[in-house]
């Protein structure tokens, strides 16, 4: 039986934050693959290796975390004022699934960087020295993502002593701007309430603040779920009951907030919306064996990702806590000590981060102008992806 060749497409592998992705540019895909269809979702599947049911991702790319089975196709955008679209694909590790439904806060801070190295945007917006001001359209939410991406004789500067708690080594300072950062069409709180009584069968009935902001997010508090809120990884994803406990509150949760209709679209709305738990600031020791203090912190925050506990902070949920924080009565803003604020510094499993975000009342409707972060990026390698021919003939 004759099997077909592998194929190779252009490709690079990137940190972003502390995420890890493969990045394309649109025109590189084959043609079957240049629009979204079941044809490209399966060529993305392949190339990360899922769905994998050791949990792996042994033959493909990804890491097999939340955080490295990501990937992101970008073309020069045809929209005013953007120099770049970006369209993000969280692929999931034990289902042959890929989710559109959201953005990919880290891996934004590697997007300008591709662009420019790939001839993506205009030459004379790309500065010999100093800082390239690179204007993203993201696909997946419809919104503009301002990066600055740093620049040295003509050549992206990845390297620079900018520490990110959750990697390993510094790197250049890349800002991030989420220009208003509410996700999608609707309000930024979908129940039109700061603070809801979420009733979860056979659970019980939390305090939740649920939000539209750089990703759909469900805060909760971490004394109400029987978590201190500076748990890490292993006491969440160690424990199948809790993980178990986090889906269901997240589906339901996604029925409030008008994200789904039924409990059961929500195993085809992995990425979104994002489940977190907060709780005042605290002593503890990160997952590099960092201690950080109670002083050093406003607030603690952990949030899960695809069913598990994230290492760090997601990019879209920093900015989801930024702007909560901003926002008098939710749940972020009160574990934070309920203060006006532009800006909050939260523990998380890593270490510590810091988000700024304005807030502001419009007609009754709260608003975020902006909200801005500090990450890095940087190519860890670029060359060819290759997977089998035979993934194209999915129709």
């Amino acid at each position: 039986m004759a099997h077909a060749p592998q194929i190779k497409i252009p490709a690079t592998y990137m940190r972003g934050g502390t995420s890890k992705g493969v990045f394309f540019s649109l025109l590189d895909l084959p043609e079957a693959a240049q629009v979204a269809n079941a044809t490209r979702d399966a060529l993305l599947l392949r190339v990360i290796g899922s769905p994998d049911p050791y949990g792996k991702q042994t033959d493909g790319m990804g890491g097999a975390t939340s955080s490295t089975s990501k990937t992101v196709i970008l073309s020069k955008s045809d929209k005013a004022d953007h120099d770049v679209d970006y369209l993000f694909g969280q692929v999931a590790i034990d289902k042959a699934f890929v989710d559109w439904s959201g953005n990919c806060g880290n891996l934004t801070a590697a997007v300008g960087a591709f662009a420019i190295s790939k001839g993506l945007v205009d030459a004379e917006r790309v500065p010999a020295d100093g800082v390239a001001v690179i204007r993203i359209w993201q696909a997946n939410i419809k919104k503009t993502i301002v990066a600055h991406v740093p620049m040295t004789a003509g050549e992206v500067q990845e390297t620079g002593d900018f520490e990110l708690d959750g990697v390993t080594f510094p790197a250049a300072e890349v800002q991030v701007d989420f220009i208003d950062p509410a996700d999608g069409d609707g309000a930024m709180f979908p129940t039109g309430n700061v603070v809801d009584e979420l009733d979860v069968p056979g659970i019980g009935v939390f305090k939740a603040t649920m939000i539209n902001a750089g990703i759909p997010t469900i805060f909760l508090n971490a004394d109400e779920i029987g978590y201190t809120g500076a748990e890490l990884q292993e006491a969440i994803n160690g424990d199948p009951a809790a993980l178990t406990r986090f889906e269901t509150i997240r589906a339901h949760g996604a029925i409030r907030m008008g994200l789904i209709k039924n409990v059961a679209e929500a195993v085809a709305r992995q990425h979104t919306p994002k489940v977190a738990f907060v709780a005042p600031p605290c002593d503890y020791v990160s997952s590099s064996g960092k201690a950080i203090s109670a002083a050093d912190i406003d607030l603690q925050v952990r949030a899960l990702s695809m069913g598990k506990l994230h290492h760090a902070m997601m990019g879209t949920a920093a900015v989801a806590i930024g702007t909560a924080a901003a926002i008098p009565g939710t749940l972020v803003n009160l574990a934070a000590g309920g203060e006006a604020r532009d800006a909050v510094r939260f523990g998380h499993p890593s270490g510590t981060l810091k988000v700024g975000a304005q807030a502001s009342q419009v007609d009754g409707e709260w608003v975020v102008n902006k909200a801005s972060m500090s990450r890095s990026a940087r190519v860890l390698m670029e060359g060819w992806v290759r997977v089998p021919g035979d993934v194209l003939q999915v129709s």
